[in-house]
C-alpha cells in the first residue's frame, strides 16, 4: 500500500524535485544523488505527509538533504557550475536566427541566475521556474512569506542589474 502511495503522490514530481535540485548543487550527478536521496527519506516519511501539497513536501526534503550534504563539506561554495552541455529544447517554430537568439537569451537568464546567492536563487528557481506560491515556498525554505517576498523583490532586481547591462551593450551599433 505505501508503495502504491508514494508512486502516486511523489513520483509525478520528480522531474520537478530534480530540476530544483540541479538549481541548488549547479550539478546534474549531484542533483541526482540529492533526489535520490530525499526520495529515500519521502518514502520513510511518507506519513508525515499531512495535505495534498506532496510537491512543496518533497521541495522542502530535496532542500534538506542537499543542506544535510552541504553541511558535510566545507563550504556551498564548492558546487561545480550547472552542466550546459546537455542539450536544450529549442522551439521548433522559430527560424534558424530566431532560435539562435532565444538560446543565447536562455543562457544568459540562466548564467544570470546562477551568480544569485543561494538564498535569491532558490526562491527565483522556486516561484518563476516551478511556480510555486509564496505560502508553499515559505514552508519549503521555512521562512515567513514576508521574507519570501523581499528575496524574491531583491532575487529580482540583482538580475535585472546583472541582465541590464549585456541587454545596453547589445543595443549598440
Amino acid at each position: 500500500m505505501p508503495a502504491r502511495v508514494f508512486e502516486e503522490t511523489v513520483l509525478p514530481h520528480l522531474d520537478a524535485a530534480f530540476n530544483y535540485a540541479r538549481w541548488l548543487t549547479r550539478n546534474d550527478a549531484e542533483a541526482e544523488d540529492v533526489v535520490q536521496d530525499a526520495c529515500v527519506r519521502a518514502m520513510r516519511f511518507l506519513s508525515s505527509l499531512r495535505d495534498d501539497d506532496a510537491r512543496a513536501w518533497l521541495f522542502t526534503i530535496v532542500r534538506n538533504t542537499w543542506y544535510s550534504r552541504v553541511s558535510r563539506r566545507a563550504t556551498v561554495t564548492e558546487a561545480t557550475l550547472l552542466d550546459t552541455t546537455r542539450a536544450e529544447r529549442p522551439d521548433d517554430g522559430l527560424d534558424p536566427e530566431a532560435r539562435l537568439l532565444q538560446q543565447h537569451t536562455v543562457a544568459r537568464v540562466r548564467a544570470a541566475v546562477e551568480e544569485l546567492p543561494v538564498d535569491f536563487r532558490e526562491v527565483i528557481v522556486l516561484r518563476e521556474i516551478e511556480g510555486l506560491s509564496y505560502k508553499e515556498i515559505a514552508a519549503v525554505v521555512r521562512v515567513p512569506i514576508g521574507t519570501v517576498m523581499s528575496r524574491l523583490a531583491r532575487a529580482r532586481e540583482r538580475l535585472l542589474a546583472i541582465l541590464k547591462p549585456s541587454a545596453a551593450m547589445e543595443t549598440l551599433p
